[in-house]
This record gives structure tokens, sequence and C-alpha cells, in this order.
């Protein structure tokens, strides 16, 4: 990437206050982190890549109620009975003691602080990490990012609610270091092709291949190592480039998170394990994709792409969660490897290529 490149996305004028972001946010956080039935409310994270993308105060208020009208949010259920510290695991993956999580896990941000609190309790959660499909995930992501207490109690509250876990490390010696590699395990065995679900919910789609005995080895199928982030991230780019689907999308903005969450997870190899576990999940989902040649991104790379000022300038403007979501992962993914085709992906998207 130049130094050009980089400016481009830096210095981008933000028209928005910090004020109005704050604003947004707190409105946000009234409404339970799913709306019926049981889909992601992203909008406090959405407002947050508004806010960075660019977007005006105006257009932040006008978002937060667009959302609520569009997808009926919903109040955050009244806490029922009081979660503790020796009884908080009695009740992972119970939607309806979202309030009671929230009560307690703000708790523990205020007795702890809130970066000491993600790092004692999300060890404990990491192998839920398909809470919610990936979505308690992305709002702890956020959290880290704008350094919120509020946002953290409620993201661990959110995952603790939603947790799901796709099966737990075994310790089996690991058969590669290509992520590509774990992602084709997955169209081997027949019964992948065979699933039995709500076909609506990705966490549904998700829990039911992770029951199947066949899946268990892929959590341990990769070797991790310095440099596997980078390859999940370029894996995960290719994927959606060829496939531009909606599972896909999360895998590149999955990387993004993965990254913002950092300084929680002084441990990395174990939520990068169960990251891609979970977008491996989801191939059969995606219908059994094949990565595109090498001589093929490079064309995507070299077609004439809009620059970031014009993908933000657009992406703004758009109401779908996941246009925004991806134009702002992928802005951020740009400024760590320069690769144009986080720029071809975003225009592709947003229907700009």
């Amino acid at each position: 990437m130049t130094a050009a490149s980089a400016r481009a996305i830096s210095s981008h004028r933000n028209p928005a206050t910090r004020h109005g972001l704050e604003r947004a946010v707190a409105w946000s956080r009234q409404w339970s982190a799913e709306f019926p039935f049981f889909l992601a409310n992203h909008l406090p994270m959405v407002v947050v890549a508004l806010h960075r993308m660019g977007a005006s105060d105006e257009r932040l208020e006008a978002y937060c109620q667009i959302y609520h009208e569009q997808h009926g949010l919903v109040p955050v259920p009244e806490p029922t009975a009081k979660v503790a510290r020796d009884n908080w695991r009695e009740f992972l993956g119970q939607r309806e003691r979202e309030g009671d999580y929230r009560v307690f896990f703000a708790g523990e941000v205020a007795r702890l602080g809130a970066t000491p609190a993600a790092v004692h309790y999300l060890p404990q959660l990491m192998p839920g990490m398909a809470a919610s499909a990936l979505h308690a995930f992305m709002r702890m992501a956020y959290a880290t990012m704008t350094d919120s207490d509020e946002e953290t109690g409620v993201a661990l509250g959110y995952w603790a609610a939603t947790y799901l876990p796709l099966g737990a490390s075994q310790r089996r010696a690991p058969t590669t270091d290509d992520p590509a590699k774990v992602l084709a395990f997955m169209y081997g065995p027949a019964t992948f092709r065979q699933v039995e679900t709500e076909q609506d919910l990705l966490w549904h789609f998700m829990r039911a291949i992770a029951l199947k005995a066949e899946f268990a080895p892929v959590v341990d199928l990769m070797a991790i190592g310095p440099e596997t982030h980078d390859r999940v991230a370029r894996c995960s780019l290719a994927l959606y480039a060829a496939t531009l689907d909606f599972c896909a999308l999360h895998a590149v903005t999955g990387t993004h998170w993965l990254r913002l969450i950092a300084p929680r997870t002084p441990d990395r190899a174990t939520p990068l394990r169960h990251f891609w576990q979970a977008i491996a999940s989801l191939v059969p989902k995606i219908g059994f994709p094949g990565l595109p040649s090498a001589d093929q991104l490079e064309e995507w790379r070299r077609m004439p792409l809009p620059d970031w000022r014009e993908i933000f300038r657009e992406a703004i403007t758009h109401d779908d969660e996941h246009d925004l979501s991806l134009s702002f992962s992928a802005g951020e993914e740009f400024k760590r490897y320069g690769d144009p085709l986080y720029q071809y992906a975003a225009a592709k998207r947003l229907n700009l290529v």
C-alpha cells in the first residue's frame, strides 16, 4: 500500500461528532441484542462504522430510526433471576437470560474494568464463538475498538446468552497450515450435504452441522502460527470475491474483528481456531465453493476500481447493515494489507463495479 493510499483512508473527513455517535450508540443499547426471530441486532456496531466512514450526525440519527422500524427491535428482556460469579456458566445459551447476563457483566466490568473483565471471561466464552452466528463476537470487537465499558458488558452478556459451541478441541495433531484445506475438508463427508434444519438462520445451520460426528475433527485441523491470521485473511477475501456470498462476507469482516479483539485475547490461537471452525461450518451453506485461481484474483485487482472516498461516500447512503459492515471492515483491512481486492469486494457489494 502506498503512503497516498493510506492517507486516502486515514484523512477521510468525518462530519459526525463524537457526541452524535455516543448518543446513537447509547440509544441503540436499550434494545435487545437480537430481534424476532433470533436475528442479530447490528445497530450498535453499524452506527460506529457509519461514523468512521464519514456519516453526519443527521445520518446517524436517521439510520437509528430506519433500522428500528425495518427490523422491529425489541427491548432487553427484564431480569428474572440473579446471575453471579458462582453460577454464570449454568445458563449459557439461554436467550431469555439476556437481561440477567447484562446486569451481571455490567457489574463485573465495574468491578474489574472493561479489558480485565473481557480477558477474564472471554477464554471461557470462546468455545461458543458461533453465538448469534458470530455477532456477539462482532459486538465485542466493536466494544474493544471504541473502548466502551458499557458495550463491553453488553457484549459479554450477549455472548453468554447466545453461546453456541461447535465442538471443543480434542487436541488432535493438526494436518495442515493452509486455511483453504480446512474448508476443503468439508467437501468430503456426504453427511454435510444432508442438513436438516431451519434454513433462515445461520446459527441454526451451524448448530446442525456441529451435531454431525464428522465435523468433530475440524477444530483441530489447522496448525496455528504467526502467519496463520494473514493466511486466513487472504483465504476469506478470496472466498468472498469468488462467491459474493452472505456467509463468506462474515469471513472477511470476522478477520477484522479478530484483530480488533486482540488486546483482550492474549491467547491469539484459540479465537482464530474457533473462528475458522465457524466459517468451515458454513461451507455447505455457501454451496461448497471453489476458490478462484491466482490469475482470476489478479484480474479483479487490476480492474478500474473506485477509491475509498467514493466507496465510503456510497456506503453511508445504504441502509443494509451488511453493506456497511463489509465496507468498513474492508477499508480497515486494506490499511493493513494494501490489497486492491478489498476495494473490489466492497465496490462489488455496493454495485459500484
